[in-house]
């Protein structure tokens, strides 16, 4: 377990965010801890809505049960959260 830096590029906001979270985290953690800086600040909730997490550029998100350790997240890599 360890503190473990990314940024957030959080669907509809403009602003990227430096968050940390820990490394054991699954991927509903990550994505709730890039809302805390981003929901209700510039963006609007979505509710009913899941929020995930992909590598940016990529396609598909990460498995929600995944950790940042076993998605092989590098420090400070930028992340898109988004809702589904």
């Amino acid at each position: 377990m360890a503190q473990f830096p990314f940024i957030s590029n959080f669907q509809h906001d403009f602003v990227l965010q430096l968050v940390t979270v820990d490394s054991d985290d699954d991927m509903d953690k990550v994505a709730a801890a890039a809302a805390h800086h981003s929901v209700n600040r510039r963006v609007r909730p979505q509710p009913g809505k899941t929020l995930r997490v992909r590598a940016q550029g990529e396609d598909k998100p990460f498995d929600r049960s995944q950790t940042v350790t076993s998605a092989g997240i590098r420090p400070m890599q930028c992340l898109e959260i988004y809702y589904e």
